[in-house]
């Protein structure tokens, strides 16, 4: 039986553990795991109700799933939005975002500085359909002025950016976005909605890649998108039902278990990486150091002012690619991978893996150096994360040579 709701808005850390929850009459603890594909109706008729839209059941786990809106509920409480649809990667939250309220002859400008992926969806698969895309440099709002001069159907924009966490204004781009007839699409993963909230902002739609920090542990993939229950309902499901979107329900359990730590796990990760990023700026190896929340960054006022932390990601660059290359084979704890909000620290050179699609005069435009690393700050204890950072700037340096990096098995 169902307890009455609070009599306040529940705060961050009990709306991670409580909302969304759905018992069955069981009266489990934790939430139902619904590995079903399918569901039975009591009656032709009800069936035929529901297909309709008259009746309110469970038809088919590629459109709905009771573990998934277990899901779905949750993250939009978190976010503050109406509604939420879970899918099955982040790539397909975006795609499934952009693609649901396009068409062809619509126009389309994004922020110079996003993932390897969604740079191509904007500069190589949309073009394909006819939808025109214009690239800004994400923290000039001169840029984005002109850019709004002419009609604009939707904007896409990361904040802070991947990998070397630019800044966007959110609230002057919603508000020049508006203007101009487009929705702004906010790529979120890196702050997570416990540091930033773009839809305060204006954002119309958030997205994220579940297999990040909700997950947090390396273990299943999934994507999220948030926004008005008008628009979810009206654009974004007849999409995502009909070309098969949809997160399984096991990954959604198992997010729904990560989601549970999430404001243990994001707060003591991003105070390590800006004690990381701290001892960076200290070393005669490092070129430049990427934190929001270090007084260097040119950004920085902004992301104080829409940011309530810096965050779990450091980007720094060493003086090329062999120094970066020497660098992350010495290092003895943190592994090199390109993913990232795991519970484990990990690194990656994005010229050579998450950005390597992205030509060389881009990743210049970019800030992307051969140099430039990406390191995704984990739960280790952070005297052995700075221990192992440092000791690897010696021997990238030639100060103290490693031997090879062990192998895994």
């Amino acid at each position: 039986m169902a307890k009455p709701a609070a009599p306040h808005p529940l705060r961050p850390a009990t709306q991670l553990v409580r909302s969304g929850q759905m018992r069955t009459n069981l009266d489990e603890t934790s939430e139902a795991l619904f590995l079903t594909s399918g569901f039975v109706y009591d009656s032709a008729l009800q069936a035929e109700q529901t297909f309709t839209g008259e009746a309110e059941h469970f038809q088919y786990s590629r459109f709905g799933n009771p573990t998934v809106q277990m899901l779905e509920a949750r993250l939009a409480m978190l976010e503050g939005a109406e509604a939420c649809r879970a899918t099955g990667t982040g790539m397909a939250a975006v795609s499934s975002a952009m693609l649901s309220h396009l068409k062809a002859g619509d126009r389309v400008v994004a922020s110079r500085a996003l993932f390897g992926s969604c740079h191509w969806i904007v500069s190589t698969l949309l073009p394909r359909y006819g939808i025109q895309t214009e690239f800004v440099d994400g923290g000039d709002l001169n840029q984005w002025e002109a850019a709004f001069r002419r009609p604009c159907q939707l904007v896409l924009l990361e904040t802070p950016s991947n990998p070397m966490l630019e800044l966007v204004d959110l609230k002057a781009v919603c508000d020049l976005a508006h203007k101009a007839g487009a929705i702004v699409v906010v790529d979120n993963v890196f702050a997570t909605p416990l540091l930033q909230k773009p839809m305060k902002f204006g954002a119309d739609v958030v997205v994220y890649s579940a297999t990040k920090h909700f997950d947090g542990q390396g273990r299943v993939m999934g994507g999220a998108v948030l926004g008005s229950r008008k628009w979810i309902e009206e654009v974004l499901q007849p999409f995502t039902r009909n070309t098969g979107t949809a997160i399984s329900p096991f990954n959604a359990w198992v997010i729904l278990k990560g989601l549970e730590t999430l404001h243990l796990r994001v707060p003591a990760m991003s105070r390590s990486a800006a004690a990381i990023a701290q001892m960076l700026e200290e070393r005669s190896e490092v070129v430049q150091v990427c934190y929001p929340y270090l007084a260097s960054h040119p950004q920085y006022e902004l992301a104080k002012k829409q940011m309530s932390g810096g965050g779990t990601l450091v980007s720094f660059s060493l003086k090329g690619k062999a120094e970066a290359f020497r660098f992350l084979d010495a290092l003895r704890v943190i592994d090199i991978s390109n993913n990232l909000g795991d519970a484990k620290s990990l690194i990656t050179h994005p010229a050579t893996t998450t950005h390597s699609k992205v030509g060389p005069e881009e990743r210049a435009r970019l800030g992307i150096s051969d140099g430039a690393v990406r390191l995704s700050v984990g739960l280790e204890d952070v005297e052995d994360l700075v221990e192992d950072i440092a000791a690897a700037l010696d021997a990238a340096s030639g100060d103290n040579p490693a031997p090879v990096r062990p192998q895994h098995g």
